[in-house]
């Protein structure tokens, strides 16, 4: 029995050897027979993309980059400098061609591309600063952070624009690790040298790449200054072939060399020596490159950031990409692939949704005073453990800027234990804002104004706010400004300005008057929230009349009141909601205003009897009818109530702005200058305007009104009407614009030419 169980037990462990045997002789030819598969995926030649610069031109490799996911070639190198920094560095994380057209044509570059605050985070004093001053810049102590500001703009929208769409790579990275190995150039202008990109913060590294000196801040690492790797290698072929590159795909926008016959303006001599720079290794590296493809990017240039240049640069760039499509799927036999080979598309991280929330177990301020980490922890109502989004850290580090005047600030989620620990780092704090503008019309001539805004180191932020204008009209101004946790304000100024103003009367000049205004403002509650302000102040005026030299046909009708200096006790009660995309040429949006004032002598009433009252409001809308067409109707108007209106509060009218010589002028279309008008007005203007190219607008305007120094016999008088037609060009200094128009009051024609903001 025993034997018999021996001979079964050694038959089994025979029959478990064979049956394993042949398992892994299945498994052996199964590994034998993908061998030729790994192999031949083993043999493949890596191909790199390399995107030279160029600013906007770089658009153009877009384009290109389509062609080649249409053609199936497959990208395992990215090398790319300035522009092609950017596009290269979002393509070698995983976006695809076609999300990068998406992207690059939904930005507002004319905002990216500035130092702007966010306007949906902006008050409306300070909207109404950036469309006044052509210039505006922080002036700071010195710091040694990573970042100088030794360029016109800092980048920092750019730096927020980078950081989102790089969601997921905002730590110090190494680049070989992206899902296609990436590197872009950047330029050491302490030792003039070359700095690759190999590994870092993705975001920092574009931003870097991209620095062009004199525009853009340089980037500060360890002892190097960083600015645009086009200075010293435009086009980084070198450096996708020392990162294991077989074959070279190359899109450059280089234009054709210049001769001196195409040097002939200022213009033309700086994009030149800009050219010549970025010449260094361009011939040797376009060499060794297999597919070589430069796009035509003619007439545009590195600033060409409009809708249409971005739409022809990207379409030229796939037009000349397909030119080269023969080449391309030879090239598929030479990498090792399939002439039907395709590309799987690489999953990335999404661009951060503003409306994105962290859990913060902690918040922490650095670089900023326990008084300023108080007032942003109560303004915003900050907790440990809140849950916090991407637009309320926008919120915040504006704050920061535009409340606590650091000339930088910025915010980082970093992981902890489940939760995020959110960093608010502020940089070197402002000692002044500085402001400047200037404009010249035909009836002023010149006119200048500056500003400075000073900071007080106090617990709760306040500052001053200075303005000095200049020319026929001098004024200044200096006001206090307490900013308290809440939305409000609450303010004390004072005003000095002394006026030269020519009044006309039926388009003939009737009289100039001569005068200097004091002013206190004192105002308790500035509330605003968003688009939404509320105002009460009280206001003392004094006014000191020079000279008043009239027509002797003025003389002697009597119409002019006999002057003398006098002073007025004022209450004042205004809202303002503003929701224009454009303070000039807006095309969607709203603006209303409306005001209460009531005017004395001794506080209550006015000599001798009841104060007279002003009553002020203006609406208009902007309804968008295409990209170009916008179609804007407003109603205006200013009633005056009491027995005796002096003269320096009468209404007038004239021009095409709310409060141009005096707070109470209202515009309107083809009258110049500035005439009176009887104590109750009512307007009514309608206009057409026309984004006819780029930066050019057509505007149509009408204007009706009707005025009375009763209100009953408003709609008996005569009606007053006007028309313009006006075009302007956009200008970094402001709009330069003439327009022609007419009215029925002067019954003459009336031109007029300005350029710069109205102030």
């Amino acid at each position: 029995m025993t034997k018999k169980v021996l001979i079964f037990a050694v038959y089994r462990h025979d029959i478990i050897m064979k049956r394993n045997l042949i398992f892994i002789l299945i498994l052996m030819l199964l590994a034998i027979a993908g061998l030729p598969c790994r192999a031949q995926q083993h043999q493949r030649k890596k191909v790199a993309v390399v995107l030279s610069g160029g600013g906007a031109k770089g658009m153009a490799h877009i384009g290109v980059l389509k062609v080649l996911e249409r053609a199936g070639i497959p990208v395992d190198i990215v090398t790319g400098t300035s522009m092609g920094s950017i596009v290269g560095g979002l393509y070698s994380i995983g976006y695809t061609a076609g999300q990068l057209d998406s992207l690059v044509r939904v930005q507002d570059w004319s905002y990216v591309l500035s130092d702007n605050e966010n306007l949906r985070n902006q008050s409306l004093s300070e909207r109404r600063k950036k469309n006044t001053y052509f210039f505006q810049r922080g002036i700071s102590r010195k710091s040694r952070k990573k970042s100088a500001s030794a360029g016109i703009l800092r980048g920092k929208n750019l730096a927020v624009l980078f950081r989102n769409l790089t969601d997921g790579y905002n730590d110090s990275l190494d680049f070989n690790s992206f899902p296609r190995p990436f590197a872009c150039v950047a330029t050491d202008i302490v030792t003039n040298t070359e700095y690759d990109f190999h590994s870092g913060v993705l975001a920092e590294a574009m931003r870097a790449s991209m620095a062009i000196p004199g525009a853009f801040s340089p980037i500060r690492k360890g002892e190097m200054m960083l600015v645009d790797g086009g200075l010293r290698n435009n086009y980084p072929a070198d450096i996708a072939r020392q990162m294991g590159a077989d074959i070279i795909i190359g899109s450059t926008v280089q234009g054709a060399p210049k001769t001196a016959d195409d040097l002939t303006n200022t213009a033309a001599i700086l994009s030149q020596i800009v050219d010549v720079n970025c010449k260094n290794k361009y011939d040797e590296n376009l060499a060794i490159t297999d597919v070589p493809i430069r796009v035509n990017t003619k007439p545009y240039g590195a600033a060409s950031f409009t809708r249409e240049a971005i739409d022809t640069l990207i379409r030229r760039g796939e037009e000349e990409a397909m030119k080269h499509w023969d080449e391309l799927m030879a090239l598929k036999a030479r990498i090792g692939i399939p002439e039907d080979y395709q590309v799987s598309p690489i999953a990335y991280q999404q661009p951060q949704s503003l409306e994105k929330s962290f859990p913060v177990s902690r918040f922490n301020f650095v670089g900023m005073t326990p008084e300023d980490e108080y007032f942003i922890r109560t303004k915003f109502r900050l907790k440990d453990g809140d849950s916090i989004d991407v637009a309320q850290a926008e919120l915040i580090t504006t704050s920061m800027r535009m409340d606590l005047y650091y000339e930088e600030a910025d915010y980082e989620f970093v992981k902890s234990h489940g939760t995020y620990i959110l960093n608010l780092e502020a940089g070197a704090r402002k000692t002044a804002q500085l402001h400047a503008g200037a404009r010249f019309d035909t009836e002023e001539m010149a006119a200048l104004q500056v500003g400075a805004e000073v900071p007080f180191h106090t617990k709760v932020p306040a500052v001053l706010d200075m303005t000095l204008r200049l020319g026929r009209r001098v004024k200044a101004r200096a006001e206090i400004i307490y900013k308290p946790v809440s939305f409000t304000k609450l303010r004390l100024a004072y005003e000095y300005a002394h006026n030269d103003i020519s009044i006309y009367s039926e388009g003939s000049k009737a009289f100039n008057h001569t005068f200097n205004h004091h002013a206190i403002n004192f105002t308790p509650l500035d509330f605003n929230i968003r688009n939404f302000n509320i105002t009460m102040s009280a206001r003392w005026d004094y006014y000191h009349h020079d000279d008043l030299l009239a027509g002797v046909q003025y003389l002697a009708d009597g119409d002019l009141q006999k002057l003398t200096d006098d002073h007025y006790y004022s209450y004042h009660f205004q809202t303002l909601y503003d929701s224009e995309d454009d303070a000039y040429f807006p095309s969607r949006g709203a603006r209303f205003h409306a005001g209460y004032g009531y005017y004395t002598d001794n506080f209550t009433g006015f000599d001798g009897h009841a104060g007279f009252s002003v009553v002020d409001a203006a609406w208009r809308m902007s309804f968008a009818f295409s990209k170009r067409f916008a179609f804007q109707p407003m109603a205006y108007g200013r009633l005056l109530f009491g027995s005796e209106i002096p003269l320096v509060m009468a209404n007038a009218i004239g021009g095409n702005f709310f409060g141009h010589y005096v707070e109470q002028q209202m515009p309107f279309a083809g009258l110049g200058h500035m005439e009176l008008a009887d104590n109750h007005f009512i307007g009514l203007q309608l206009k057409a305007q026309e984004n006819i190219y780029r930066s050019i607008f057509l505007t149509a305007k009408v204007n009706a009104a009707v005025h009375a120094n009763r209100l009953a016999d408003l709609f008996s008088n005569t009606m007053l009407w006007g028309a313009q037609v006006s075009g302007y060009y956009k200008t970094m200094l402001g709009p330069l614009g003439a327009s022609l128009g007419w009215n029925n009051r002067s019954d003459r024609p009336y031109f007029y030419i300005n350029l710069g903001y109205e102030f």
